[in-house]
C-alpha cells in the first residue's frame, strides 16, 4: 500500500499532513511513504528527515497524486488537484465539506473515497482522531498572543516601585476547544478572564480554568450532536447579547470563537457594544472566516473601530506549524491505523467513525448534510 504525503500550494499554509516521526512509526507496518519533494519546508521539516524516516521523496506531483492508494494532505484540495487522483484513491484531508459542498461534489464524481478530518465524530473512541479539537487549540492560544500584543497595556499586574498596574480583562466568548485553551492561556499570563456560552454545561470546565463563567437562562437545548454549540431562538440570542454586550464594555481584550459548522458564523458583538468599549481595546474574531462574531470584522485584516482594534486572523493553526503539524499527523496517523486492516483501506461502514468520516465513495455523496448543502445552491444530487 502506498501511501503519499502532498506538499500544500495555498499561500499561507504552512502545515504538512505527516511529519518524520509518524512516517518512521508507521513504516515499521510495512506500508511504503511517498514524500512530495519539499511538502514539510514550510513546517521545518527536511527532505532528508522523511528519507531518513523510510519515506520515498517524489518530485513529480502527477505521479504522486495519481499512482497512490491513499493521499494525505491539510488543506482543501484545488480543482486541478483533484484531477490528478486516480479512481479509487483514499483521500485524507481536511475538506470544508459544509462550507465547500462543490469540492465534495467533484471528488464524488472523480470516484475518489474522501474522508473529511472535519466530520470525525466527537467520541471518546475518535477522540485522538479529532483534528478540529486539536487546531482549534492551536488557534484558541494564538488568539490570546495575538490579543496581548496589540493590547496598550500588560496582561498581568504589575507591583513596580512607579505604582502598581491593574491586570487586564479578558472575555472569551465560546468555551469550546478554541475557546478554553484561550482561557487558560489568558490566565497564565495574568489577566482576569470570563467567558461565556449558551451550553451551561461548560460552566466547570471554564470555572476549572481560573476563569469565571458569565451564566445566562435560556429555555431551550443549546448542544448540537457532538457537543456543539447550535442555533438558537431569537429570543435567546437577545438575552444572550445583553450580558455580551455588558461583559465586552468591561473587557480590555475579547476573544469571539463561536461557530456553527457549515452556516454563517453568529454575530455577537455589535457596533454599538464596540463603542462603550474603552479605546485602545482589542477583539480577536476567530470567526473571521465565517463572517465574523463582531460586526466590522474582516477576515485577514486589523481594523479600528471606535478606538478598539479589530483583529480577523486567517488559519491561525499555520502560523505554528510545527506543533500544529504534529498534531494533525497524530490525528491522521491514529485515522489511518483505523482504516487500515492487512495493508488495505477496509471501509466498514457500520463503524461510527468510518461512516462519519468518508464523505464520498464509489461515485456516491454519503455524507446527508453535504447533499442538503447542495441541495440548497440548486444542485441536484444522485442517490
Amino acid at each position: 500500500m502506498k501511501i503519499a504525503v502532498a506538499k500544500e500550494i495555498e499561500v499561507g499554509e504552512h502545515r504538512v499532513a505527516l511529519i518524520p516521526d509518524q512516517v518512521a512509526k508507521l513504516a515499521k507496518q510495512d506500508w511504503e511513504f511517498w514524500v512530495e519533494k519539499g511538502a514539510g519546508e514550510a513546517s521545518f521539516f527536511s527532505d532528508q528527515a522523511y528519507e531518513a524516516a523510510g519515506a520515498k521523496l517524489i518530485a513529480d506531483k502527477n505521479s504522486l497524486w495519481g499512482e497512490t492508494d491513499v493521499l494525505l494532505k491539510v488543506g482543501v484540495p484545488r480543482e486541478e488537484e483533484i484531477s490528478l487522483l486516480s479512481e479509487g484513491t483514499v483521500l485524507i484531508s481536511l475538506l470544508n465539506p459544509l462550507g465547500n459542498p462543490q469540492v465534495v461534489q467533484k471528488l464524488a464524481e472523480r470516484k475518489v473515497t474522501a474522508c473529511s478530518m472535519e466530520t470525525i465524530p466527537r467520541t471518546s473512541r475518535a477522540q485522538s482522531m479529532d483534528a478540529l479539537s486539536s487546531q482549534a487549540g492551536v488557534a484558541g492560544y494564538k488568539a490570546v498572543l495575538i490579543g496581548a500584543s496589540a493590547l496598550p497595556k500588560f496582561f498581568p499586574m504589575l507591583t513596580t516601585a512607579a505604582g502598581t498596574i491593574r491586570p487586564a480583562k479578558a472575555f472569551v466568548i465560546g468555551a469550546g476547544v478554541a475557546g478554553l485553551q484561550a482561557i487558560a492561556t489568558a490566565r497564565r499570563l495574568g489577566a482576569l478572564v470570563e467567558a461565556f456560552d449558551i451550553r451551561p454545561e461548560v460552566k466547570e470546565q471554564v470555572e476549572s480554568l481560573g476563569a469565571k463563567f458569565a451564566e445566562v437562562q435560556l429555555d431551550e437545548d443549546t448542544a448540537a450532536e457532538g457537543g456543539y454549540a447550535k442555533e438558537v431562538s431569537e429570543d435567546s440570542k437577545q438575552r444572550s447579547q445583553e450580558l455580551i454586550g455588558e461583559r465586552v464594555a468591561q473587557s480590555d481584550v475579547v476573544i469571539t470563537t463561536a461557530q456553527v459548522p457549515g452556516k454563517k458564523a453568529p454575530r455577537l458583538v455589535t457596533d454599538a457594544m464596540i463603542a462603550q468599549m474603552q479605546p485602545g481595546s482589542v477583539i480577536v474574531d476567530l470567526a473571521g472566516e465565517q463572517g465574523g462574531n463582531c460586526e466590522g470584522t474582516e477576515a485577514g485584516k486589523d481594523i479600528q473601530r471606535h478606538g478598539v482594534t479589530i483583529i480577523g486572523p486567517i488559519n491561525l493553526p499555520s502560523s505554528m506549524p510545527i506543533h500544529a503539524s504534529q498534531m494533525y499527523a497524530n490525528n491522521v496517523s491514529n485515522l489511518l491505523q483505523h482504516l487500515v486492516e492487512d495493508k488495505q483501506v477496509q471501509l466498514n461502514f457500520e463503524d461510527d467513525i468510518t461512516s462519519s468520516t468518508c464523505v464520498t465513495h464509489a461515485g456516491e455523496i454519503r455524507n446527508q448534510r453535504v447533499k442538503d448543502a447542495l441541495a440548497a445552491e440548486g444542485v441536484k444530487v444522485e442517490g
